[in-house]
């Protein structure tokens, strides 16, 4: 049961209310005197008098009511004005043993309709307190009813209380997340205005199918007064970015090379090829080249040559996001010459080169890295026509990125707005419909894969004990970086919810106008074109005696993949109905029209280049002069951005 109070200052505001309302009663009673107490006849004849004869009559009786009724709520208004002061003096004597005697006066008064009917006489509707409940209905006589309270998440909002004889509808609560608003209390059954619905809950995943909440219809007006305004809807439900697969698993590496160590000539076997992936597994990286050890027995003429291994490529990357596999690296290479006196005797060693990178798997992966070289490394003996050749392996090329295909989501509908109350059913205008809620977001497209990085390159090394014997050495030149892969669209805006209509009207009343269809959602973002794999960095060259060491080149930066399209924009909602007019006087309400659609999404950004790799270093000794180094890899080009929705 609601407690009560008196309150002079809310006593004198209901007064000046019935003042206002009684105002524009007598000013829609007095607009609607000329066309409806002296209807023109249709004709000369008999009928067509008497029939406008009968109506003039009925508007005359009409007329006759509201003078009785507005006299009655003007009386009401002057008995309410007396009372006010009266409390307010009561309550000025603070001192007085009198003080609460007009609390009791209009406790007893209410009692007996509070034992009834659970309602009080004379008094205001409490508001709710309690999320999703309804708040309290106004006094029998006089009282506005109380606002209802806002629903959590899922749930609606709480009604508006109910006026009783004459006083105001409480306003509806906002709906929770996905949930409806709850509806204005009704106006006075004499006169007093319907209340305004409330609004509608914004969309949230998981509750209501990710569905908006309707806006809350106004409530209805008595005999005479306006109905309440309708709600606006909630935001629809922003569309899911797109988002690539997460690999499951790798699938196995490659065999590794056979090592081999032999006089004179030795050659390391290549690295196995990488086991392909399955459904969404990467591809396993290659094995390793084998390698290679060659030496001199003691033969003046002899020559120890080695040659590395190569590493084996990557495996292919599995569908639906697998990465492509790393390549394997080369096999190293060593050889030496560790006598010989005569003659020419020369050690010859190059290093195996890296395996390449498999391209990533449909739905955005990633490529693979390319192998790294093998080191080589040649030691001549103390000859004057020795000599030591040195070579690094060449770094295996990086893998392409996949292009991604998934795309954001649209975002969800708006919801629509809620209904405007109805006049009242004499006197009164309808209420205005809600706005339809804006649609949601759209989704990103996601980012196309990355390229893989190019392999460094192996370093070489020449050890020559005579000091004026010139050796050659050179480091590997790094792998080309992956291009990038193209990236996915946005998804599209979702579109605006309907436009709520206006409430009619009685008698005498302009219908209410409707709601503005709710605004397109933007559309999303296209994603990011994937980032070009870096070239890898030549091998360093170098010697320890008279010739100087050459660096490799350094391998060439990946292009960027491209930017995926933004999402379109969303359609906008459609406009209400406006409320039909009056029964006898009255304009309609407008129509709205639709809302306005949505933007479209900015394209998305095109991916890096990769960087260049750095050439080698190429070093000498003290005796000799610098070595040279190697060039720089050219960075690769950015992708091109994505078109806008």
């Amino acid at each position: 049961m609601s407690y009560l109070v008196a309150a002079p200052q809310t006593i004198v505001a209901a007064a000046a209310e019935l003042d206002s309302v009684g105002s524009a009663l007598s000013a829609a009673n007095a607009a609607a005197v000329p066309p409806t107490t002296s209807l023109l006849t249709a004709g000369a004849d008999e009928v067509s008098v008497a029939i406008a004869g009968l109506f003039s009559t009925y508007a005359q009786r009409y007329q006759a009511l509201s003078a009785q009724i507005a006299q009655s709520c003007a009386q009401f208004a002057q008995a309410l004005n007396n009372v006010g002061p009266s409390y307010a003096s009561a309550e000025a004597s603070n001192a007085s043993p009198l003080q609460n005697v007009a609390q009791q006066v209009l406790n007893i008064i209410n009692a007996p309709t509070e034992a009834l009917l659970g309602r009080p006489l004379i008094g205001h509707g409490a508001d709710a307190s309690t999320a999703g409940s309804n708040g309290g209905d106004g006094g029998l006589l006089l009282g506005n009813g109380g606002s209802g309270a806002a629903g959590a998440a899922g749930q609606a909002g709480g009604n508006g209380g109910n006026a009783g004889l004459i006083g105001n509808g409480g306003s509806g609560g906002p709906g929770g997340s996905g949930a409806t608003g709850g509806n204005g209390g009704a106006g006075g059954w004499l006169c007093g205005n319907g209340g305004g619905g409330g609004v509608g809950g914004g969309a949230m995943a998981g509750i209501n199918a990710g569905n908006p909440g309707r806006g809350g219809d106004g409530g209805n007006a008595g005999l005479f007064g306006h109905g309440g305004a309708g709600a606006d809807g909630g935001t629809g439900l922003a569309g899911a970015d797109g988002a690539n697969p997460t690999p499951t698993g790798t699938a196995d590496t490659g065999s590794a090379g056979d090592d081999e160590s032999a006089p004179t000539t030795a050659v390391g076997t290549n690295g196995g090829l990488g086991t392909a992936g399955g459904t969404g597994q990467n591809g396993g990286q290659g094995g390793p080249g084998g390698s290679a050890n060659a030496f001199q027995g003691g033969d003046p003429a002899d020559l120890a040559q080695a040659t590395g291994g190569k590493g084996g490529d990557g495996g292919a990357a599995g569908a639906n996001g697998g990465n492509g596999g790393a390549g394997g690296s080369g096999g190293a290479a060593t050889a030496e010459l560790n006598s010989g006196t005569v003659d020419v005797t020369e050690a010859s060693a190059t290093g195996g080169a890296g395996g390449n990178g498999a391209d990533g798997g449909s739905a955005g992966g990633a490529g693979g890295a390319g192998g790294a070289g093998g080191a080589a490394t040649a030691q001549s003996p103390e000859n004057p026509n020795g000599i030591g050749l040195a070579t690094g392996g060449a770094g295996g090329s990086g893998g392409d990125g996949a292009a991604s295909a998934i795309s954001g989501e649209a975002g969800g509908t708006g919801g629509a707005g809620g209904t405007g109350g109805r006049g009242g059913l004499l006197v009164g205008n309808g209420g205005p419909g809600g706005n339809g809620g804006a649609g949601g977001l759209g989704g990103s497209g996601a980012p196309g894969g990355g390229g893989g990085a190019g392999g460094i390159g192996g370093a070489a090394d020449t050890t020559q004990n005579y000091e004026t014997t010139a050796t050659g050495t050179t480091g590997g030149d790094g792998g080309a970086g992956g291009k990038g892969g193209a990236a996915a669209a946005g998804g599209a805006g979702g579109v605006g919810g309907v436009g709520g209509d206006g409430g009619a009207a009685g008698l005498f009343g302009d219908g209410g106008d409707a709601g503005v269809g709710g605004a397109g959602g933007v559309g999303g973002a296209g994603g990011a074109g994937g980032v070009g794999g870096s070239g890898g960095a030549g091998g360093d060259g170098q010697t320890s005696f008279t010739a100087p060491g050459h660096g490799g080149d350094g391998g060439d930066g990946g292009d960027g993949g491209d930017g995926g399209g933004g999402g379109d924009g969303g359609a906008a909602g459609a406009g209400g109905t406006g409320g039909a007019a009056g029964w006898l006087w009255g304009r309609a309400g407008a129509s709205a029209a639709a809302g306005v659609g949505g933007a479209g999404g900015v394209g998305g950004a095109g991916g890096a280049g990769g960087a260049g790799g750095a050439g080698g270093l190429g070093t000498g000794n003290p005796m000799s002069t610098d070595g040279t180094s190697g060039v720089d890899g050219d960075p690769g080009d950015s992708g091109t951005p994505g078109q806008p929705g």
